[in-house]
């Protein structure tokens, strides 16, 4: 992921230095299980969480292993072998690279949800504020784009709220499905180690151990984890273009705050652009094509094949490094946010009442007039309002139709 858009914490979360560190805890808590049960010695159990705890593995030289052996998991292991010395012949017993990478995978998802779980917290704390200091900040509502009726500013930051509250819920369900632990061994038969190694892992590491692993954790958690966080992403850009269209110049009713000394345009120096809000619509188109490659990941061959891994190296950074950064821009874009309340009525009366159409329709039904007729007689009287910019409470009033159905007090009365 570029750093432009990332931030340090979920940044080094898929660090190598860290994922070299989880792969030796997952060994070294396999081993005490492994002496637990007598497979290995205890004194080998605690060599190796003292010497290969206290090591500071050398990323470039795992590398240039690996150039040679074209095995990460056994370059790996070769270097933890220089730091631990003879009793490193009890690594890695009865297990499978698999379940050092798919546990590996877990904790980091796991921690990655925790970040993104906490920007969800931030972000509902700016709108749930934010709805409340404008509860009572009356604005147009629209559907199609178009004028529909009254609502409230702070009804569209509840809206926005409800969402990422079901975000969250999504997020917390997410998290618990993608966080198994899998040391099963070789296609996942528990044939060269015991169960209870599994079980110990599992339960140092805050995962739960996968019922039925098939040497590999099935992708269809994964999958299921990367759809969630391009629902998220998509709650995020269905915000952001909300204000995006809410800052137009015709319309100005909210605007992303402008900083002193901020720079709109190279070219035109009156320029304020919406230029987060775009960010964020971008960056959620990208979170929402990484869940794609995670659902193909899903078929994989018999008991395991490997088409997943490189998929998986690129979308398990780029997909919460980005998503972790859209959701932190995304709070301050509401922290900030500039409202004006005086243009909000100024374009819900740009068309001289029309928005009231619907109670004077209904009003005309209650008063005995059927709804095709009632509706007849209400646009007839809002085609003028478009068409030439009449007033729409002065051409009922004057239409005699409506008015003798309904006394001219109750029309007024419905504007």
């Amino acid at each position: 992921m570029i750093p432009r858009y990332s931030r340090p914490e979920m940044v080094a979360i898929w660090s190598p230095e860290t994922r070299f560190r989880i792969w030796f805890e997952i060994e070294a808590h396999a081993c005490d299980a492994l002496a637990e049960l007598g497979v290995i010695p205890r004194e080998a159990a605690k060599t190796i969480w003292e010497k290969g705890g206290a090591a500071q593995f050398d990323v470039g030289k795992i590398d240039e292993i690996e150039a040679v052996t074209k095995h990460d998991v056994i370059a790996f292991l070769t270097h933890l072998a220089e730091f631990v010395g003879p009793d490193a012949r009890f690594i890695h017993q009865g297990m499978t690279s698999s379940d050092v990478l798919d546990t590996c995978l877990a904790v980091q998802l796991g921690r990655a949800s925790d970040i993104l779980l906490a920007d969800l917290d931030g972000l509902l704390a700016a709108l749930k504020r934010r709805a409340f200091e404008h509860k009572d900040t009356v604005t147009i509502g629209r559907s199609h784009g178009i004028h529909a009726e009254p609502t409230t500013f702070g009804v569209k930051l509840a809206q926005a709220f409800a969402e990422f509250s079901r975000c969250r819920e999504r997020l917390v369900h997410a998290r618990e499905d993608i966080a198994t632990c899998a040391i099963s061994g070789a296609i996942g038969t528990f044939a060269n180690i015991d169960p209870y190694v599994e079980e110990h892992v599992a339960k140092k590491l805050g995962l739960k151990p996968e019922p039925v692993s098939t040497q590999v954790i099935p992708r269809d958690r994964h999958a299921m984890f990367f759809a969630t966080l391009g629902v998220i992403a998509s709650s995020v850009e269905r915000l952001a273009t909300e204000i995006r269209h809410l800052q137009r110049t015709e319309v100005l009713e909210a605007e992303e705050y402008f900083s002193p000394g901020q720079k709109g345009s190279s070219a035109m120096p009156h320029k304020r652009n919406p230029v987060l809000t775009e960010n964020l619509t971008g960056l959620a188109r990208m979170v929402r094509s990484m869940a794609l490659p995670a659902m193909e990941n899903v078929a994989l061959w018999h008991e395991r094949d490997i088409s997943h891994s490189s998929v998986e190296r690129m979308i398990g950074p780029d997909a919460t490094i980005t998503l972790d950064f859209a959701l932190s821009r995304l709070t301050g874009v509401i922290d900030k946010l500039l409202v004006y309340p005086d243009n909000m009525l100024k374009n819900m009366n740009k068309f001289r009442g029309l928005v009231h159409s619907q109670r004077v329709l209904l009003a005309l039904t209650q008063a005995g007039v059927s709804r095709e007729d009632a509706y007849r007689l209400v646009q007839r009287n809002a085609m003028k309002v478009w068409g030439h910019g009449a007033d729409f409470l002065e051409e009922l009033l004057a239409d005699k139709e409506v008015t003798a159905a309904l006394p001219e007090a109750e029309i007024r009365e419905k504007f």
